[in-house]
């Protein structure tokens, strides 16, 4: 399960869905024991198939040897450590998925200039080291001498590196996916009164603008295939001319508006992935 400390404010929808999968894996035939991360860390998970919400770097690594060492992984801890802010920014950039525009920096130097050059106004600065633990860890900023401020206090909070996404005008849309099944539900977050830190406020209601809502499961197919994450979500903008730009992508986040829905799916990919890890 995964650590409180990783969980903000989602605590409870986070050991839902969790709760959920594991009784519909039991339901088709699974043997399920469930651990903490702290147990994870402690080496008191022995199993060979390794269903996880983890998020604390030390269990990360040791998902990572457990993979190594033949185990089966889901999510891996790979795609896991690729969702941290810097490398899913790169990945998706490097893959040619839409994405805005971003500036990845060191928190102790001047990016005033760089900002300026950029064409950067409002912006959002996000800790590039790890998954975002706190409020602060996601920054809203107006302009470049603001973004400049809000780097210092991360530098003297301790993170080295940070991510400057450019802010995208549009409707803000959640979703939320699983590989290798036909499930994609996505939703307006602000208008649910879905929220982890109150940003979403910032894009405003959504408008409903017109969008390809097959192009949008393409791209996060993609975006799932890049990072390797089989269970996912995350935030996307739509613009005023239908384009879609995905802003965020979580591995295995809550699915909490849709959590009854998602659950057989997720064990449907879990058991598909066991199918393949044993003929392999």
């Amino acid at each position: 399960m995964r650590s409180g400390a990783y969980s903000p404010n989602h605590i409870g929808n986070d050991a839902a869905i969790f709760n959920l999968v594991a009784d519909e894996l039991r339901k088709r035939g699974c043997e399920v024991n469930i651990y903490t991360e702290e147990q994870l860390a402690a080496g008191k998970v022995t199993e060979g198939i390794i269903v996880n919400m983890c998020r604390e770097m030390r269990s990360i690594e040791h998902l990572q040897r457990c993979q190594d060492n033949g185990a089966l992984v889901i999510n891996s801890g790979y795609g896991i450590e690729n969702c941290t802010r810097e490398r899913m920014t790169r990945i998706l950039m490097g893959s040619g998925i839409p994405y805005p525009e971003s500036l990845m920096v060191n928190t102790d130097e001047a990016v005033v200039d760089a900002m300026e050059r950029a064409g950067f106004g409002r912006a959002w600065i996000k800790r590039g080291d790890f998954h975002a633990m706190h409020k602060e860890d996601v920054s809203f900023v107006r302009h470049p001498q603001e973004a400049q401020e809000v780097l210092q206090e991360y530098f003297l909070r301790g993170i080295k590196r940070a991510v400057i996404n450019r802010h995208l005008e549009g409707d803000l849309i959640k979703f939320y996916g699983v590989a290798d099944t036909d499930f994609f539900f996505w939703f307006y977050p602000l208008e649910a009164g879905h929220s982890k830190y109150g940003n979403e406020a910032i894009n405003g209601p959504a408008r409903g603008l017109k969008f390809d809502e097959d192009y949008l499961r393409r791209i996060c197919r993609e975006a799932s295939d890049a990072l390797d994450v089989k269970i996912y979500g995350g935030d996307c903008i739509v613009a005023d001319d239908g384009s879609i730009r995905i802003i965020d992508f979580n591995d295995w986040p809550s699915f909490a508006p849709c959590r009854t829905q998602a659950a057989p799916h997720i064990a449907k990919c879990i058991m598909a992935a066991i199918k393949q890890h044993q003929k392999n």
